[in-house]
């Protein structure tokens, strides 16, 4: 008699953490990450979010647009100028240009080795962008249309 082993699919090749390592796991990338809806929320609220937002992107990319309200201070510039711009009490949410840009990644780190409590918006100026939120240009407000494949159609929760 031949036993044969069954074939396991690639997702669970690697069997998925214990509940506790996962519990570990997420609770840490949440100490870590905001969302892009959540922050255009706490924005949205008008008063005081608790934390200053970063555009760590380049003169040029910030004029081409940057989400209202938000610091710019290029990634290179964080050693000579964040203690001077930023207060060490108030979290940083760093954000660049999208998920295949880990500038707000580094910049969060700059800002980690000199003190300051930092996260980072994940999706960065894309999601932004591309969730319907209003930013600015050298010319001006701007805001487009929320990509569907992106953000709810019909309601500005997703539910998540």
């Amino acid at each position: 008699m031949t036993t044969t082993t069954p074939q396991v699919n690639a997702v669970l090749r690697t069997p998925p953490a214990s509940p506790a390592a996962a519990v570990a796991h997420f609770s840490a990338s949440l100490a870590f990450h905001a969302d892009v809806s959540d922050v255009a929320a706490a924005l949205a609220d008008g008063g005081d979010p608790g934390f200053v937002l970063l555009d760590s992107r380049s003169t040029a990319s910030w004029d081409q647009g940057h989400i209202p309200g938000a610091v710019h201070l290029p990634t290179a510039l964080i050693p000579e100028q964040a203690e001077r711009l930023l207060d060490k009490a108030v979290p940083v949410v760093t954000y660049c240009w999208g998920p295949g840009c880990n500038g707000a990644t580094r910049a969060a780190l700059a800002l980690a080795q000199l003190g300051f409590q930092v996260k980072e918006m994940l999706g960065g100026f894309e999601y932004w962008a591309r969730e319907g939120f209003p930013y600015e240009t050298w010319e001006g407000p701007a805001r487009q249309a929320p990509d569907t494949l992106t953000a709810p159609a019909e309601s500005a929760d997703c539910g998540c």
